[in-house]
Order: C-alpha cells, then structure tokens, then sequence
C-alpha cells in the first residue's frame, strides 16, 4: 500500500489545518474567474476537476497506477500555472508525495514534483509574468512548502512505523521473558520441592508400616518427614521471595535487549551487580533502571547510553547518561515515571539527581545499609 488509506481530499489530521485546505480549494476560482473569455473560465473549471478528480483516484489507488494520477497531477498545475498563474495545486500534490511508503519511489515523485514546479513558475515568467509578478512573494512561500512539506510528512511516516516496530519488539521481548520466567519457576519448583515430596512420601509409607511392630523407628521416620516438610516449605518461601523481587541483573539484560532493538548502543561500566546488596535495595534499583530505560527509549531520540556501577562506603550509585534531546522543564516536573522513582528512592533514603546538558543524566543513590548477622545469639 502507496499511502495511508483514511486519508482524503482534506486530512483531518489536525482540526485546524482543514480550514487552510478547504481556502486552497477554493482560491483557484478566484484565478480561473479572473480570466478575459468564456474558454479560458471553461477550461479552467474542467482543469480543477480534473485535478480534483487525479487526486482522489491517487489516493484510492494501490498499485502503479498512482504514478499515473501524480502525473496528471503535475501536468494540471503545470497548465494551470501557465494559463491562470495559480502554482497552488503544488501544495496538494506535495501532500500526497509525503505519504508515499516506498524510499525509492518517493524521491523519484519528490524530484520531478520539484523540477516540474520550478519549470512552470520560470516558464510563467516568461510567458505570462503579468500574471507571476504580483503574487511572487507567496509563489517563493509555495515553493517552499513543496519542498519541505513531503520530507515532513516522509519523516513522521517512518517515524510512526519505527516506533510500531520497536513497540512489537518490546512485547515480543516481554513474552519471551515470561515464558523464561515460567520455565525458571517450574524447573526451581522441581528441583525444590520434587525431591522432599518423593522422600515425605516413602518416610510415609514406611511409618505406616512400622508403627505397630516398630513404634520408636516409626516415630524417628515421622520426625525426619516433618523436619522434611519444614525444609521444603523455607525453601517455597524463598522462591516466593526471589520471585517478587526485581533483580538487577535480569533488568540490566532486559535494558540490553530494549536498547539494542532502539538501536541505543549502551555501555555498561563498574561493580555489576552490587554485591551483599539487600533485597528492597535491589528491588528499587531494579524497578529505578527499568522505569531509566524506558524513558530513554520512548522519549530521548539518543543514540548512545552509558551506565556506570558505583559502590561506594556508604551508597550505592547508579550513573545513566544518553546523548538524547534532554528533559524539557514540564518534563521534569509532569513526568511521573520521574516522580514514581523519586518516591521509591524515599522510602529508602536514597536521592535522584538530575542533569540535562548533553542529554540526560540520572542519578540514582541509595545508602548502604551494611547486614547485621548474629550467630548463636
């Protein structure tokens, strides 16, 4: 498909922009009824058809045959701009050309459009400059909105299907990183609990038969299941535990992954992962560096980004910096991906530092709360 397909004569794109389409429609009247005789007022109205009539087909068309319309298009404005000095219809052709999907076929329209605008308003001069001449300052403004209008509209096209495909990836990447996870938990669940379900169940069976023939034998094999048992249930919480957490590990290869598909070349640097850090610290630097990554991604337009590992003897640091566009001032104070880490950091203490020159930079400490571990106490 050449062009979007919900677009039309006038794009409703923007609300505002519908009022200057529907002037631009009207305006070749005004050129076309200033003419001396009937023929030329007839052929006038029978060009602005079928201009009219090009421009839709050139939208409804999925195939080659859209080069055709583009052409009678430009043949039309060429005409027009000769006869009535109206150059105008070079905006509407340019609207079009700007959403044409294919790289090559749009540079190819973009430079004939061009070199055909340019020809018409020369050959105007020549020709009919009575005409050219009064109205010479909004030709130029014409002229450059012919030029600049179809690289926009290009540019956020790409744009636009850039930013579906990095969304698609990032779902993928989620769903492949949930499927690990299930296949984590159930290999840690058999390898957990699969063993001591197996040996609770033999103890079982053997008490039950030595109960009366062997009442203290049975009672050993019923305190070796419950000691079992018990063993098996700390080692479920502790799965449970791991399982709730956000590992600084698993969200720096997530970040990796995400980076990459953006094509953000990251650099990592320092102590990773923190050692003899503890588990909420961990949790919220996790969460912290995951909320990082996904501003970088969605809103810095960076091609780089560095992350640097500091423990120091009271904090724990974590440094990111990208080469992206920066945080705009209602950024940092509307932003609540910002707002959601700064409340994290407090609940332990810890700081986001902010810096927006080259980029952005965080900052991101938490204190190091150093474990107290008592034996026999």
């Amino acid at each position: 498909m050449f062009v979007q397909s919900w677009y039309s004569i006038i794009p409703k794109n923007r609300w505002v922009s519908i009022y200057v389409w529907v002037i631009f429609c009207l305006l070749p009247f005004f050129f076309i009824f200033k003419a001396s005789t009937f023929v030329e007022i007839s052929i006038g109205i029978i060009l602005l058809a079928l201009f009219f009539l090009s421009y839709y087909f050139s939208f409804k068309s999925k195939s080659g045959i859209v080069y055709m319309w583009l052409s009678f298009q430009m043949l039309i404005n060429i005409i027009m701009t000769i006869l009535f000095g109206f150059v105008y219809f070079s905006i509407f052709t340019a609207n079009f050309i700007g959403n044409i999907r294919s790289t090559v076929g749009f540079f190819i329209i973009y430079g004939i459009h061009i070199a055909t605008t340019l020809g018409a308003i020369i050959a105007g001069f020549f020709l009919n400059i009575e005409l050219i001449l009064p109205q010479i300052h909004f030709i130029l403004i014409c002229l450059i909105g012919t030029v600049l209008l179809p690289f926009n509209l290009f540019n956020r096209h790409r744009q636009e299907n850039l930013e579906g495909q990095l969304e698609v990836a990032r779902e993928k990447i989620s769903e492949l990183n949930i499927i690990a996870e299930r296949q984590r938990i159930a290999r840690d669940l058999h390898d957990t609990l699969g063993q001591k379900l197996s040996l609770i169940g033999l103890k079982s069976d053997l008490a039950i038969k030595l109960i009366k023939n062997n009442p203290e034998q049975a009672e050993s094999e019923l305190q070796d299941i419950r000691k079992t048992s018990s063993t098996a249930l700390n080692e479920v919480r502790d799965l449970v535990a791991n399982i709730r957490s956000t590992k600084l590990a698993n969200e720096l290869n997530r970040g990796k992954q995400i980076l990459q598909v953006a094509n953000i070349n990251l650099t990592v640097s320092g102590d990773i992962p923190f050692p003899d850090i503890s588990p909420i610290s961990e949790n919220i630097l996790g969460m912290c560096l995951k909320e990082a990554f996904t501003n970088i991604v969605k809103h810095s337009q960076a091609k780089n980004c560095e992350l640097t590992f500091y423990q120091e003897s009271d904090a724990y640091t974590i440094v990111i910096q990208d080469d992206g566009k920066g945080i705009s001032r209602e950024g940092l104070l509307q932003g609540t991906g910002l707002v959601g880490m700064k409340e994290r950091l407090e609940f332990v203490n810890g700081s986001l530092h902010i810096s927006t020159e080259n980029g952005t930079k965080l900052t991101i400490r938490i204190p190091f709360v150093k474990r107290q571990l008592s034996e026999g106490s």
